[in-house]
């Protein structure tokens, strides 16, 4: 399909980019936010090859695409400005969110863009660090202007973080950009270094050290954007283009120095304080505790949480003891891979786990986790346990990164220095315990057929497939009532596929098959599975929950899982969402109708997760 032609079908038909107010976009569907309704095309937009129905629901208009969703958004994106962050393409409706969800989504939103800047800087100081063991003169050209490379991304970090902060917080990036700079202009930092007093109109100036500073500007550029959207709304448009940039700059620029400044200055000393008088209770438990969790932490996005941490410490006290106890994770990954590798006579298997455990050793540990790690579990879970004992050796040793940016071979320089070597064996030992362990305990081929057998793909010559019926069992306990009742036209016009729905009596969706979950959107409230008998099932919790962001839902499982009938998947909280107004209405439907020649619904009124619900025949 072309998704590119697709997408700009479908701008044309909704009227045009300009009739857009946001676009959005959940497991199978669209969401436009229209403009004027009267300059949209449904009718066209239905006939498009590649959609499936048009449902308009909660002053949304929704285009149902199904499983090639992201890809037709990530088409609409490269040829418009729709899903461009500037012009809030991706704003949903604002809800309650729980405040750590809120604060991982925050911190990710800020420092991820800045990653390859710091990814840089960080391989730079650690060649040069190691070109300076092997004679190359501190005092030469080369030198001054490859530290000045590596220094500056840490040097200038306000600036960077103004960037991505003024983006999340919706300010202006140029205003955000001079905030940060007038944080660390030359004249202020030398008074700060001289410890020259200084006062505002009689007030006194506490100076204090901005150059590589985290959450001074952070919380500055939060101000501004309040600020800013304050001056837009009262000001006169005619004005607003001057007044709003002076009223900004003119009270931000003297609020931080004055209060924010401080006030962040002395809570992020107090933060780096605090983690440095817990890691010297006991460095070891801590490593154990941190390399054990840390690749989980990744899976789940958790880790944004502790990385800003690491930064302040960075910036504190040249040292990030953070990276030294996690880092040899990423070795564990590599080593698990590497033991399913020796362990395998699978050509296939063979050439997937030697790439994912080469790209691991560079830091990169995608591969190996959702291609090898987690589709086996075992390894997982080794490498887990190897990555505790190295973060106990690199905690017990005080290793520490020197430089920001992930953990891999050439990175290992810029650890060079205090706990150095303790850093060498803790690697050593996550790559290898890993390697060793998964060899004898944690891999056979037999886990690889399992898996193959759940990814049954259905044919015209698959002759198994076509004389077995399937048989599907009930989600969630619950009543049952024909899809064509449902309150979603989509679903009640089974353009999305043959099923049934259910009005769950609590909070849990369980596996109906034996299968793979082949797709498990992160707000929690879809989720897409295959049995090992070919039949793809697509569960919807409820209809426009996609609007919660996640809230009120639990995940039990990861994509790529594999599961067995009776396997909890997820779980959420059906008074809460009620409570929002949410129609909690599931449908399960077989999205592969067509491969099936008839499906046979339970005629039972209340149905358990034990009980038939709908029974898929085959002929030859």
């Amino acid at each position: 399909m072309n998704y590119s032609q697709l997408g700009k079908e479908i701008i044309k038909n909704v009227g045009g980019e300009s009739n857009v107010n946001s676009l959005g976009h959940c497991a199978t569907r669209l969401r436009f936010k229209i403009k004027d309704r009267s300059k949209v095309n449904k009718e066209n937009i239905q006939k498009l090859d590649g959609v499936i129905s048009v449902v308009e629901s909660g002053g949304q208009f929704q285009i149902i695409i199904g499983n090639t969703v992201g890809d037709v958004y990530d088409a609409i994106g490269r040829i418009s400005k729709l899903t461009n962050d500037d012009d809030g393409g991706k704003q949903e409706p604002k809800t309650k969110e729980k405040l750590f969800d809120r604060a991982v989504d925050l911190v990710s939103s800020i420092f991820t863009p800045i990653l390859p800047a710091l990814i840089g800087s960080g391989m730079i100081k650690g060649l040069l660090m190691l070109a300076k063991s092997l004679g190359l003169n501190p005092n030469s050209g080369a030198y001054m202007i490859f530290n000045a490379a590596s220094d500056s991304v840490f040097y200038f970090l306000p600036i960077l973080l103004a960037y991505t902060s003024a983006k999340k917080f919706k300010a202006n990036l140029f205003i955000a950009a001079v905030i940060a700079g007038a944080l660390i202009h030359p004249t202020l930092v030398a008074a700060f270094t001289a410890k020259t007093s200084i006062d505002f109109f009689g007030i006194p100036v506490v100076l204090m050290k901005y150059t590589s500073s985290v959450l001074p500007i952070i919380f500055a550029v939060y101000f501004l954007s309040k600020l800013e959207y304050i001056c837009n709304k009262y000001i006169n448009p005619v004005a607003k283009n001057v007044l709003t940039p002076l009223i900004c700059i003119g009270i931000v620029v003297p609020c931080t120095y004055l209060v924010i400044g401080p006030i962040t200055t002395i809570l992020g000393n107090t933060l780096g304080d605090g983690y440095q008088f817990l890691y010297a209770l006991s460095p070891i438990v801590a490593g154990f505790i941190l390399g054990g969790l840390w690749q989980a932490l990744v899976v789940f996005g958790l880790h944004w949480g502790i990385v800003p941490i690491g930064y302040n410490n960075l910036a504190l006290y040249g040292r990030n003891t953070i990276n030294g106890m996690v880092g040899p994770s990423n070795f564990a990954q590599a080593g698990a891979a590497f033991g399913v590798f020796l362990k395998s006579r699978d050509t296939k298997v063979r050439q997937l786990t030697l790439s994912a455990s080469i790209t691991a050793l560079f830091s990169i540990t995608e591969p190996a986790i959702y291609g090898v790690t987690l589709k086996y579990k075992k390894p997982f879970y080794i490498a887990c346990f190897s990555g505790a004992i190295a973060g106990a050796i690199g905690g017990a040793a005080h290793s520490a990164a020197l430089a920001a940016g992930p953990v891999g071979i050439l990175s290992i320089p810029i650890f060079m220095g205090q706990g150095f070597g303790g850093f060498i064996v803790a690697i050593l030992v996550a790559f290898f315990m890993s390697a060793i362990l998964t060899y004898l305990f944690g891999y056979n081929d037999k886990m690889n057929e399992s898996v193959s057998e759940a990814k049954v793909i259905n044919s015209d010559n698959n002759i198994l497939n076509n004389l077995m019926d399937v048989v599907i069992n009930a989600p969630s306990n619950g009543e049952i009532i024909a899809l064509s009742d449902v309150k979603d036209e989509a679903f009640a016009s089974e353009s999305m596929g043959k099923g049934i729905a259910i009005i769950p009596s609590e909070g849990k969706i369980y596996s109906p098959v034996d299968g793979v979950i082949l797709a498990l959107f992160p707000t929690g409230h879809a989720i897409g599975l295959k049995s090992n008998d070919g039949a793809e099932i697509l569960i919807h919790i409820g209809f426009d929950t996609v609007e919660l962001k996640g809230k009120y839902f639990k995940q039990h499982v990861v994509q790529g899982a594999i599961v067995k009938k009776g396997d909890l998947l997820v779980e959420f909280d059906i008074v809460e969402i009620k409570k929002g107004g949410y129609d909690i209405t599931t449908p399960m439907v077989i999205t592969n109708t067509d491969d099936f020649t008839n499906i046979v619904v339970s005629a039972e009124k209340q149905i358990t997760i034990n009980d038939m619900a709908l029974l898929l025949t085959r002929e030859l």
